[in-house]
């Protein structure tokens, strides 16, 4: 059936038709049904294929080693393609498609639910975004490096340049559907830095005859490196925003994002699992957390190897800001004139600078955030992904499931609140560990 979608002020508004059966379910200032598959498909992989990236083989790899990251990275590919269908499959219930997951979690289970999905999610989203501003600040002191090291120019300081440059970006974004063609350029930049670390690490590990692949650490901290190295795991593949990804998707929504999902787990995985490989196989567990940092060659290489992880860094961390965007814009937006109206640019400016500003100040603050990230992914990517996932399944099909069914649902959600709770504890004890050796506003 057609879709019936004001476009009227600006915001897009459910009508008493229907879109393919099933109708939108909230005002939304930003736009919805509007991509084909493969767009979203390519969202998917720029955020699994970010300059995080570039940080698996030390962060992954090292503390699981050769037998335990490989089948951690295929088995957490696996289980994250299983769960995020079954979020994909639940988009639409209850005669509405659900565009934002607060939105499904409150259909399900109430008003409660609702406020919690959104704080859990918010949460996720805003340490990852902090953490992509880190490495943009990354990046650039690696190529300062390179020329100079004088250290004239650190590390908050590269991280306050980053912010600014996403955030100019961000002014001239207003949603995920338009990101299009940068979609393009974002894979464009994620080719050439994995690419290039591929190759040097290649070279190095030819040049190199001594490797060492043990695992690092005494025995009880290797048991909450393995923990950690778990939570990572999953944070490769997670985005923690599908609902909000598919509600760009067109109809059939549930049939085309499943058709992303199988891009970004087979095609889109590729270049994830040939550079932690590689890095890990070229300098065992001596791997930096950014490999780039580990690889020799040629400075021109390491140069654009770096320049385009930031650019590309700075288009990924768009794709998890547009939550809380579209939040902001819906609410607080005038919902009159184009997007480029003036006084439409200036409330982006105004209120995506203030929310990036946060960010980069807390990115600065506090560098060594993948510590506290893996406690916000233990508190949120979980429950979100895993837990919630497979018991709305379960509250939405009870009466279509078998026993069988019914049990693995539940063995999921008991098994990964587990997994949570202990991730939890293994990110507190790194965050202690790890306080007494830095402080705020490091230059790492």
């Amino acid at each position: 059936m057609a879709t019936a979608i004001e476009v009227g002020d600006g915001k897009r508004k459910a009508e008493s038709e229907e879109t393919d059966g099933v109708g939108v379910s909230d005002d939304t200032a930003h736009q919805i049904s509007h991509d084909p598959w493969y767009q979203v498909g390519f969202v998917l992989t720029t955020g699994v294929n970010s300059a995080y990236v570039l940080g698996y083989s030390g962060s992954i790899m090292v503390p699981l080693g050769w037998i335990g990251g490989t089948t951690g990275l295929f088995l957490a590919a696996a289980i994250s393609m299983y769960a995020n269908a079954l979020l994909a499959r639940l988009h639409e219930v209850g005669g509405k498609r659900h565009i934002r997951y607060r939105d499904l979690a409150g259909h399900i289970y109430g008003r409660k639910m609702y406020s919690l999905t959104w704080a859990l999610q918010y949460v996720n989203l805003f340490m990852i975004n902090t953490g992509y501003i880190i490495l943009a600040g990354q990046a650039l002191k690696a190529m300062y490096v390179l020329f100079r090291d004088d250290h004239a120019l650190k590390l908050p300081y590269c991280i306050a340049i980053a912010g600014v440059v996403c955030a100019l970006f961000a002014f001239g974004i207003p949603h995920l559907s338009a990101l299009r063609i940068w979609l393009g350029f974002s894979t464009f930049f994620s080719l050439i830095y994995i690419i290039a670390a591929f190759v040097l690490s290649l070279r190095d590990g030819t040049q190199s005859s001594v490797r060492d692949y043990n695992i690092p650490g005494t025995h009880m901290s290797r048991i909450f490196s393995t923990i950690g190295a778990v939570a990572n795991l999953v944070f490769a593949y997670n985005t923690g925003m599908l609902p909000e990804i598919q509600a760009t998707v067109k109809p059939p929504v549930i049939k085309n994002m499943e058709k992303a999902l199988w891009f970004q787990f087979t095609v889109g995985l590729v270049p994830l699992y040939a550079v932690t490989f590689m890095g890990y196989w070229a300098y065992g567990s001596s791997t930096s957390t950014y490999l780039l940092n580990s690889v020799n060659g040629p400075t021109w290489a390491k140069t654009i190897a770096n320049i385009s992880a930031f650019f590309q860094t700075v288009i990924a961390l768009h794709i998890f800001a547009s939550p809380m965007y579209e939040y902001l814009d819906t609410k607080y937006g005038s919902g009159h004139g184009s997007a480029f109206a003036l006084h439409n640019v200036l409330f982006r400016v105004l209120v995506r600078g203030g929310y990036l500003a946060i960010n980069t100040l807390v990115a600065a603050l506090l560098p060594f955030l993948g510590d506290f990230m893996s406690l916000t992914g233990a508190l949120s990517t979980f429950p979100l992904t895993f837990v919630l996932a497979n018991h709305m399944y379960l509250r939405v099909k009870r009466n279509k499931l078998s026993a069988f069914q019914k049990a693995w649902h539940w063995l999921n959600v008991v098994g990964f609140s587990c997994l949570s709770v202990a991730a939890a504890v293994a990110a507190l004890r790194l965050i202690m560990v790890d306080s007494k050796t830095y402080h705020l506003f490091a230059d790492l």
